[in-house]
């Protein structure tokens, strides 16, 4: 598995969370939501430190990153996480991974 933040997300995570660099941001699937991978669940976030992360990048000074009890949500795919400028926030996606 891959993660991948775009810089205008990560910027947009820093501000919204109020996030200082070299703070952890971790996505997580939750019960509930709506647009996640698997239905009856969406991508969640939490500014919490990684016990045994999965995969993980480091963008605008923040550390996004996965736990690999996680990683079911996410098998055979990556994560991409862009700006949408029309709806000024960011936007999921879940790209196969590549063999």
């Amino acid at each position: 598995m891959e993660i991948k933040v775009s810089e205008q997300a990560a910027k947009w995570y820093k501000d919204e969370l109020f996030l200082e660099n070299e703070e952890y941001v971790r996505f997580y699937p939750r019960y509930g939501g709506v647009g996640g991978r698997i239905a009856g669940f969406s991508l969640g976030i939490k500014v919490e430190e990684p016990e045994k992360a999965v995969a993980s990048t480091t963008i605008e000074g923040i550390h996004f990153f996965v736990e690999e009890s996680d990683d079911w949500y996410f098998e055979g795919a990556n994560l991409n996480v862009t700006y949408d400028e029309t709806k000024q926030e960011p936007q999921i996606e879940y790209p196969e991974q590549n063999n």
